[in-house]
């Protein structure tokens, strides 16, 4: 008897695909005013229910290296601000963490701005390196049975490795890797469930046969 095609699987890849585009799109829509200088560094901000950033440009003078500006979502753009004055607006610590970003070795190699974004760095890190992993557990597996298996771990892995990818990748707006992830998401979970059905029937089948 021919077995009916799952259509369930395709689908929910559909629909894990649609998911990650429209969390990155919108990501990307809430920032649609904000509209730095070219050139500039940009720090998150976040003031009471406001979200925007702190547009920070050089203007080469020895005495006054940067300029700042208040850059909002809803479009409001501040006037220019030297040094003085948006240590005067918002503090020297503020100051400071903003400047000092800038110098951040770390932050200029992964393109952030604070510590929180590399609490999400790690976040990708660790992920990169579960999935990595997926493929040492195979191969030892395939070692210790002298032909190519592969573990139900791979697929745990594997999911749990992609889940992370998945959400590192909507933080990033990376709308390629969000496509990367979400058609295996899928097969990973159908593989998974697949295993355990698999085990219902031989465990089902057992008495039976003796």
């Amino acid at each position: 008897m021919k077995k009916r095609f799952k259509w369930e699987p395709p689908a929910l890849m559909i629909l894990v695909l649609a998911l990650g585009a429209w969390l990155v799109i919108a990501a990307k829509s809430r920032y649609a005013n904000v509209k730095p200088a070219e050139g500039a560094r940009v720090v998150e901000l976040r003031m009471g229910n406001a979200r925007g950033v702190i547009e920070v440009t050089q203007t080469g003078s020895k005495d006054d290296l940067d300029r700042f500006r208040i850059l909002l979502r809803n479009g409001f753009a501040s006037e220019p601000m030297n040094v003085t004055q948006f240590e005067s607006a918002f503090g020297k610590q503020t100051l400071q963490e903003v400047t000092q970003a800038g110098d951040n070795f770390l932050f200029k190699l992964f393109n952030i701005t604070s510590w929180a974004s590399m609490a999400w760095i790690a976040v990708g890190f660790g992920g990169q390196l579960v999935f990595s992993a997926r493929f040492i557990v195979q191969w030892l597996a395939s070692e210790r049975e002298r032909r190519s298996v592969v573990p139900e771990a791979f697929w745990w892995l594997s999911l749990f490795g992609g889940v992370t990818m998945f959400t590192y990748f909507v933080w990033r707006q990376d709308f390629v890797g969000v496509l990367g992830q979400s058609s295996g998401l899928v097969i990973y979970g159908r593989n998974i469930r697949l295993i355990h059905k698999q085990r219902v029937r031989e465990t089902e089948a057992t008495p039976a046969s003796e």
